[in-house]
């Protein structure tokens, strides 16, 4: 009975621990201490062809000292049902970290003003700005893909003697989906093409692209042309009802010990334009790209981008965030030597998690630990590899978790 009232009571101290909107919380039976907890966002409303690209601020996550094994996420409707991708494209959703100023808690959550007060945290990708700052994110291809992160490694989170004085750890949600029920084009409404959507007659007069420049009208489609409320062309006469949807996301997590090995990450784009000032590298990612159609051509479209890495480190996981279409994706080391190569999994079905047509999940690589080692200052080649057809808002962003020592002892994978 006194085991089984400390059990208990190690249960409600972690439900006190986390938010209320908490679905379930377990620890693992396992020896490695594997605690889990599935959270469910604020919701977001969408209708037949509407865009929705949400930021929601201080989600529910899991407190402490912490090292994360995995981040799981799909989109649910109001009764917690899984929802296809042929109903609502999930295009991407991103955790971002950020630290908010203590003082102005207060102030941010009754004004809902985030200009102030606080500071993002972006991961150790070479990105330049704000671009691809998140820790965790996927696409339509999230429920196929693992995030487990072997033992002993995890992202260590919440250590108080790296959090600024004055602030505290928080995370966001970045969101895009396109409901395409009804859409004329469900696939082209997918990769936000512009003739696909009801775009404002002054669009191009006023939209800009990454570096601050108005969008040329070249621009044949990708992340401008999907804004918050845009709306992809409907068929003719079609009605549908709206909808509130949710992020449902499960977390897996240890309490940090010393057992525990960190693991940095790193995002790699293969639409880096990189080029060097002198001896510095200066990173041009453009994170999106158009694949045109090559006629008389079976070719496939190759995109590359040669990044080098001022820190290297052991590879423990890898994989890539691509589109429907890709055919893989390949991390190479600067001898030319293949350190991960990401290979897709299309649906069959119509099932959530199955959709025929699309892509579903994308393969990850677990080497041996210690197996392969990038050094500093090496250069790696991401290389993305689509089939050679017209699509618009290609991405080819290779993930890779790096550890920089290895645990002598053997490990279990």
């Amino acid at each position: 009975m006194r085991t089984i009232f400390k059990v208990k009571m190690i249960l409600l101290s972690i439900m006190i621990l986390l938010f209320g909107t908490t679905q379930s919380v377990v620890l693992e039976s396992d020896e490695n201490h594997i605690k889990s907890a599935t959270f469910l966002s604020e919701s977001f409303e969408v209708g037949p062809g509407k865009v929705a690209v949400k930021t929601l601020f201080d989600i529910d996550f899991p407190k402490g000292h912490i090292g994360v094994k995995s981040f799981d996420v799909e989109v649910v409707d109001e009764d917690g049902n899984s929802v296809p991708l042929y109903e609502t494209y999930l295009h991407h959703w991103f955790a971002v970290k950020y630290i908010e100023n203590i003082t102005m808690s207060h102030y941010i959550k009754q004004s809902h003003d985030v200009s102030n007060g606080i500071e993002y945290e972006r991961n150790d990708g070479a990105c330049q700005g704000f671009l691809l700052p998140h820790h965790w994110g996927l696409g339509g291809e999230s429920r196929g893909t693992s995030s487990n992160l072997p033992n002993p490694f995890a992202v260590e989170l919440g250590n108080p003697t790296k959090i600024k004085h004055g602030f505290k750890e928080k995370w966001l949600f970045n969101i895009m989906v396109i409901d395409t029920r009804g859409a004329h084009d469900r696939k082209g409404c997918s990769e936000c093409r512009c003739k696909l959507l009801n775009l404002p007659k002054d669009f191009y007069n006023v939209t800009t692209n990454i570096n601050g420049q108005l969008l040329s009208r070249n621009y044949k489609g990708g992340l401008f042309c999907c804004q918050d409320n845009l709306q992809c062309k409907l068929r003719n006469g079609f009605h549908g009802p709206m909808r509130k949807l949710s992020l449902r996301y499960k977390i897996r997590w240890v309490d940090w010990d010393e057992h525990q090995v960190p693991l940095k990450f790193y995002i790699l784009d293969s639409a880096d334009r990189v080029r060097s000032n002198g001896s510095t590298p200066v990173h041009d990612c453009q994170v999106e790209y158009t694949i045109p159609r090559i006629h008389d051509s079976d070719s496939l479209h190759v995109k590359k981008a040669n990044i080098p890495m001022t820190k290297g480190g052991y590879l423990i996981y890898g994989t890539a965030h691509m589109h429907t279409g890709v055919v893989n994706a390949t991390l190479y080391g600067q001898d030319g030597r293949v350190l991960c190569t990401s290979n897709p999994k299309y649906g069959t079905g119509k099932e959530a998690g199955n959709e025929k047509g699309y892509l579903v999940g994308m393969s990850v690589c677990y080497p041996k630990p210690g197996s392969i080692k990038i050094k500093d200052g090496e250069i790696l080649t991401v290389e993305s590899r689509y089939e050679n057809k017209f699509r618009t808002g290609a991405m080819g962003h290779f993930y890779i978790y790096l550890a920089e020592q290895i645990p002598n002892k053997d490990l279990n994978i």
